[in-house]
């Protein structure tokens, strides 16, 4: 009960001093994050943090495909793919 007391007790305070702070604090802030996003080095860490996780996605596709378990879905899938094309034939669907 006593947690549910400061949670409330916190949302309120909250709501209140985000009312009071107005539309003109949010929209100045908002401003501040878009100038500070489309700077040139935010864009050029987003775009290596970009290729990082492209490059480990792809890395761990290859892992996962040439393992024991890729193996095993990828037949499941094969499955999957021909009941589907079957079942689109069956019903007239494509």
């Amino acid at each position: 009960m006593r947690g549910k007391l400061l949670f409330l007790t916190g949302l309120a305070a909250g709501f209140v001093l985000g009312s009071r702070a107005g539309r003109e604090k949010y929209e100045e802030i908002r401003e501040s994050a878009k100038k500070v996003w489309e700077s040139p080095s935010v864009q050029e860490a987003a775009g290596v943090a970009q290729a990082q996780a492209t490059k480990l996605y792809s890395e761990g596709k290859d892992k996962l495909q040439s393992s024991k378990l890729g193996e095993k879905l990828h037949v499941a899938g094969d499955d999957a793919d021909s009941l589907t094309s079957s079942n689109s034939k069956a019903t007239g669907t494509v």
